[in-house]
């Protein structure tokens, strides 16, 4: 169960230390008391409830622990930092950097993310060359990493000036800067790396950091007991890879960004989707799968083009192949709701012919990449995936096997032979990013579509 508790109300929640260990009291009241942040990368109420990483990786430790989760969200990371200070909270998971001066205040868990400081600029402005070089305000949020690494670059960069703000959050700033409010601010990558694919006029100048660790930080106490069930779980789910399973959730589908790409994806939503979208949610409502899935997927078939035509013959605008739509029954591969119509049935007709032991998201994608190549080819890449020593049962996996059938060391073995196995793996990350996008899209205007809870639902435990 989680608790998610306004800040207003933190003492009604505060752990009382007393004679017990931290983990025993813990356990005693049923209740661990966790501070984080409202974003894309920490905590955020999804469409499926709430979602991102630091959630995910507190709510396993919770449920490693046996109790309940309660999130605090406090207005400001000034807010958060003194709370860690003065022991109100047991862990602050909040996507913290780990730096020196931090480490004099704070005691750091394990780290689970490396992440660059990078100067963040509007594409429609000038690009700077160097810090020394900037042309306008650069502002950063107050008491971050970012300002200690500013005040640290002062002593050699004597003209770096900056704003700070103790009421903003990092993506506030980001915004600022989509919108030309502000000229610079500075950001963590994987910051940029959510928020550039919705806010498109962002653009990395340089990094200022080499890499740096993100980690959960915990009051300095005398007593270690939290702190070691704490390095306790994260040496776990390293070895067991759940941890590679959560990241690769959150950010293995980024790396694919494209500027024109994304720009043109945005005015197809505004221009070509509202003709097909009563299609899309109707086929998507017989098969209990995300409108919006089906959706993306569309648009990474044909761009929404009912009347697309590939060099191999699959046509339409879920690119169904004449096979295909024989099998499924449909006449007109060009008719946009009958090809819709196709595609969702040929898609949850795939999706529940995966293994049972798959469960979601992988599940999901695994279906996609068999959209894309066949479900035979998929299958003998997990079995690639399997010779390899990983899990046939996860995406993070499957997707480095796939490439692989394109080589005839490993696609000779394989019972459906060759196939072009990095084509699905690009297929099912963009469709990841267009359905991210799209769900933004909704979220931005106000539109509310129930989501069936069997597609892409986080599992309590992993």
């Amino acid at each position: 169960m989680l608790v998610i508790a306004c800040i207003i109300f933190i003492f009604n929640y505060l752990p009382k230390f007393n004679d017990v260990s931290i983990i025993e009291d813990i356990k005693n009241k049923n209740q661990l008391v966790v501070i984080t942040r409202n974003s894309p990368t920490t905590y955020f109420e999804g469409s499926d409830g709430p979602a991102g990483l630091e959630y995910e990786l507190v709510k396993l430790f919770a449920d490693e622990l046996g109790v309940e989760l309660t999130l605090l969200v406090p207005e400001s990371l000034n807010d958060l930092l003194n709370d860690i200070s003065n022991n109100v909270i047991h862990i602050a998971a909040a996507g913290l950097t780990i730096t020196r001066e931090r480490e004099k205040i704070f005691r750091f868990g394990p780290a689970y993310q490396e992440i660059t400081e990078q100067l963040i600029y509007n594409v429609a402005n000038k690009r700077p060359r160097s810090l020394s070089r900037i042309n306008g305000s650069l502002e950063v949020v107050a008491n971050s990493s970012h300002e200690e690494r500013l005040t640290y670059l002062k002593k050699t960069i004597v003209d770096l000036n900056w704003k700070s703000h103790y009421e903003l959050e990092s993506e506030e700033l980001l915004q600022m800067v989509s919108d030309n409010i502000i000229e610079y601010t500075i950001a963590d990558s994987n910051e940029v790396s959510l928020n550039q694919r919705f806010l498109i006029n962002l653009r990395v100048a340089f990094d200022i950091s080499e890499p740096q660790s993100l980690a959960w930080a915990l009051p300095k106490t005398e007593d270690m007991s939290l702190y070691l069930a704490v390095e306790k779980f994260f040496d776990k789910i390293k070895n067991n890879g759940v941890l590679t399973k959560l990241i690769e959730r959150n950010y293995g589908h980024l790396d694919n960004f494209n500027y024109v790409g994304t720009k043109i994806y945005m005015r197809h939503i505004e221009q070509r989707l509202p003709t097909f979208r009563e299609y899309f949610e109707k086929a998507a409502a017989e098969e209990s799968v995300d409108w919006r899935l089906i959706a993306a997927m569309g648009y990474q078939e044909s761009h929404w083009d009912p009347n697309a035509v590939s060099p191999t013959g699959v046509r339409g605008l879920m690119m169904l192949t004449q096979k295909t739509a024989k099998e499924l029954g449909i006449k007109d591969r060009l008719n946009p709701e009958s090809s819709i119509t196709g595609g969702a049935r040929y898609f949850k007709k795939t999706h529940d012919r995966i293994n049972k032991n798959v469960t979601e998201p992988d599940r999901t994608w695994m279906a996609m990449a068999a959209y894309n190549v066949g479900y035979a080819h998929l299958q003998d890449a997990r079995k690639i995936t399997r010779k390899l020593g990983k899990n046939p049962h996860l995406w993070v996996d499957v997707k480095q096997a796939l490439p692989l059938l394109a080589k005839k060391k490993w696609y000779k073995d394989t019972r459906y032979g060759y196939a072009r196995g990095w084509e699905p793996v690009r297929y099912v990350e963009n469709i990841r990013s267009y359905y991210d996008i799209l769900k933004w899209v909704e979220g931005k205007n106000a539109v509310s579509t129930p989501v069936p809870k069997e597609f892409l639902k986080i599992p309590n435990s992993l």
